[in-house]
């Protein structure tokens, strides 16, 4: 008996590992494009604050150039002008500033 709608031998059921192995590989080639850049910047950022000494410039999230001044537990203070100096969190910090490098 034919029933309407009903395949008669038509093409077989496609492989569910290979309809889920698209997804997975475009997440994996996402991860590794992405993330992993990311957290190796952000250990290399941690690790030079962890090693912050005073007399040293950085930049601020902000945009703003300064010079540390005095560390504390959970923020620097960053001397930005002349007798002008601001307490800013670590985590405010983006860049070490090294003045070793050539300016190209």
């Amino acid at each position: 008996m034919f029933l309407y709608g009903q395949a008669t031998g038509g093409a077989p059921a496609p492989n569910p590992l290979g309809t889920m192995l698209v997804p997975i590989l475009i997440l994996v080639i996402f991860y590794v494009i992405m993330f992993l850049p990311m957290r190796r910047r952000q250990k290399q950022l941690q690790n030079k604050l962890g090693s912050l000494k005073g007399g040293e410039r950085v930049l601020l999230n902000s945009g703003i150039y300064g010079t540390v001044t005095r560390i504390m537990d959970d923020r620097f203070e960053v001397e930005v002008a002349s007798n002008t100096r601001i307490q800013v969190a670590k985590n405010a910090v983006g860049a070490v500033i090294d003045l070793t490098q050539e300016v190209k």
